[in-house]
């Protein structure tokens, strides 16, 4: 599947109708929620006939069409299946751990019934991946119905539900005449900061046939420099966010001068706002694609990518290296290289970060350096910049199966497939990029 993003160009009687869509939308998931919480044994199809109910005795919610029902109820769902399997690792990991006295693999969180709401204990918060309430919804999502593209020129799209939205035109420059309407599997409207988007989730092939390169590589993750491979290559790192830290906070104190408390706020304040909130998306778009295009360039020059298995999560803690972690983009360059290695039919391998940047790719000796020291000098003689040696080390591990492929890491599905469309069944579909066709 991919996915073809547009501006949408309406009147603004039309955006707060797309707003009450959303807010509908962020109900029907919280109450679908709330009714799994409730009651026993609920699965995916009760909270579908459930969208029927709260139809019935809601009129706000009546005026949504019932394929976005339905989808904020899988949504809904999507949390709940992710926290199943979270109860079902932790009881396996609790058992291997009690049987063999120790565990290779820490897993978070609880022990906990998978298949009883209530035996997760009174504060669910503490409760790690227990779904939670949507507070702060940006979209809302059609299936097939609901909604109908202008056969003539497919620049314009009409809701045809009772919330009111009606046509609105599309501002892009990706072309969808060259698919037919039933390809159209999903359209979800989405507020961001700039404006409103309108996706279009397109079921095709993407996966290309490519000519193997015979050639193998591996990644060494850094903030010197974005990356290092074992070629000797460095790619340097961005910093966008860096980049653009001295307007950020020039627009956030102009944000909070403006802030008054315990008033309502005025137009200046919520202009302020918006200001502030345009620059965090542009840096966040240059950030992503320069991943996506980093990413591409990897997986089409290499039969084989090889990088470190990082958990970015725990990394940010370091108060002192946060921003810069987060600012690199590690989590968005990962996720693009099993997608791009996924589509061109290429082997992406994580192994443990441990020691690759101490031990000496020539001898295997172990050599303790600090963070400052940025060049590896062995007592055999070998010497290389730091980072280089590291992903050397880090191509050894992947060739020698220490890493572990084809669960891509972080679990069953993709890291890319996370937080995208989701078919009739509750599954994750296939996402080819969010705005573009790569």
């Amino acid at each position: 599947m991919i996915i073809l993003e547009y501006k949408i160009k309406a009147k603004p009687h039309q955006y707060l109708a797309i707003d009450q869509a959303i807010r509908t939308g962020q109900f029907v998931r919280n109450k679908a929620l709330r009714y799994w919480m409730d009651n026993k044994k609920v699965n995916k199809y009760d909270l579908n006939k459930y969208c029927r109910i709260l139809a019935k005795e809601y009129v706000f919610a009546d005026k949504l069409n019932s394929t976005a029902r339905q989808s904020s109820a899988e949504r809904a769902w999507s949390g709940i299946a992710r926290f199943f399997d979270n109860c079902k690792k932790r009881t396996a990991h609790a058992e291997e751990t009690s049987a063999c006295g120790r565990s290779k693999q820490k897993v978070k969180g609880k022990k906990a019934d998978a298949t009883d709401p209530s035996s997760y204990g009174g504060s669910h918060a503490h409760q790690a991946g227990y779904p939670k309430f949507k507070k702060h919804s940006r979209s809302v999502e059609y299936k097939q119905s609901g909604w109908k593209l202008d056969e003539a020129t497919k620049k314009n799209i009409t809701f045809t539900d009772k919330i009111g939205i009606g046509r609105v035109k599309l501002v892009g420059s990706r072309d969808i005449y060259f698919y037919q309407p039933e390809q159209i599997k999903r359209v979800r409207l989405v507020r961001r900061a700039d404006g409103y988007y309108c996706q279009l989730g397109i079921s095709i092939e993407v996966k290309e046939d490519m000519q193997p390169t015979g050639k193998a590589i591996g990644l060494d993750m850094g903030l010197k420099y974005f990356y290092a491979d074992s070629n000797g290559y460095i790619e340097e790192n961005p910093r966008f966010y860096r980049k653009s830290e001295k307007r950020l906070n020039r627009l956030n104190r102009r944000k909070s001068k403006k802030y008054q408390k315990g008033k309502k706020q005025s137009k200046n304040y919520h202009n302020a706002r918006k200001s502030y909130a345009k620059l965090h998306l542009k840096v966040s778009r240059q950030r992503e694609e320069h991943a996506k295009r980093v990413a591409r360039c990897v997986c089409a020059s290499n039969d084989c990518i090889v990088y470190e298995d990082l958990n970015v999560r725990n990394l940010v803690r370091n108060r002192r290296l946060s921003k810069s972690i987060s600012d690199a983009g590690w989590t968005q360059f990962r996720k693009w290289v099993e997608y791009f290695g996924w589509k061109f039919g290429k082997i992406t391998i994580a192994v443990p970060p441990h020691y690759t940047s101490q031990d000496c790719p020539a001898c295997e000796r172990r050599i303790k350096k600090s963070l400052s020291t940025r060049t590896h000098v062995c007592e055999c003689g070998y010497t290389e910049d730091r980072d280089i040696a590291a992903s050397i080390n880090i191509l050894k591990k992947g060739l020698s199966t220490l890493g572990h492929s084809g669960s891509y890491a972080w679990g069953e599905t993709p890291s890319w497939a996370v937080g995208v469309s989701l078919s009739s069944n509750g599954d994750s579909l296939n996402q080819e990029s969010q705005g573009a066709v790569v």
